[in-house]
């Protein structure tokens, strides 16, 4: 997928994070002023089209994850970090909260040859919180993104499991 995707004479950027369950890091990017639009999804696995079931079942080694059509004039990638970094425990492997298997894992996963420079330099000043332990968060190019089931779109938005909807 492009990085650059231009629209109505703006051209938005994508990018590609995980942090455990996909909602709740998904509403924290709507939350983002600048992101246009985010989806939830698969990503960093072998298997084509992969389907909730299989994920969830480890069956595929894709993570949970959600990708993110941003406005550069409005928000930066390093802005997108920051709310990555705020949002998730670097240090956990393979999962977050009670979230736990290698689909929950975290990541960030660039688009292009800027993000990675940007992604690796924060990864590297994250690092230097962190002396004793290593961050078990991924850093790495971003493959394929396989979106996720309808109902699973903007989730918490749209009420989760409660009903009750979250701006």
């Amino acid at each position: 997928m492009e990085e650059e995707m231009p629209h109505d004479d703006k051209t938005y950027k994508l990018t590609t994070f995980a942090g455990g369950c996909f909602w709740g890091l998904e509403l924290a990017y709507q939350r983002v002023p600048g992101v246009v639009y985010t989806a939830v999804g698969y990503t960093q696995g072998s298997e084509a089209t992969p389907n909730y079931d299989q994920v969830c079942a480890g069956a595929t080694d894709h993570t949970e994850a959600v990708i993110v059509l941003y406005d550069p004039s409005e928000c930066s990638y390093e802005d997108l970090l920051d709310t990555f970094f705020n949002r998730v425990n670097v240090l956990t492997v393979n999962g977050q909260g009670n979230d736990r298997g290698r689909q929950y894992r975290t990541g960030v996963y660039y688009h292009s040859k800027e993000q990675e420079e940007i992604a690796k330099a924060r990864f590297v000043l994250e690092q230097q919180k962190y002396t004793a332990r290593k961050i078990a968060t991924e850093c790495k190019p971003a493959k394929p993104f396989w979106p996720a089931e309808k109902y699973h779109q903007q989730y918490l938005e749209k009420g989760g499991r409660f009903g009750q909807s979250q701006s």
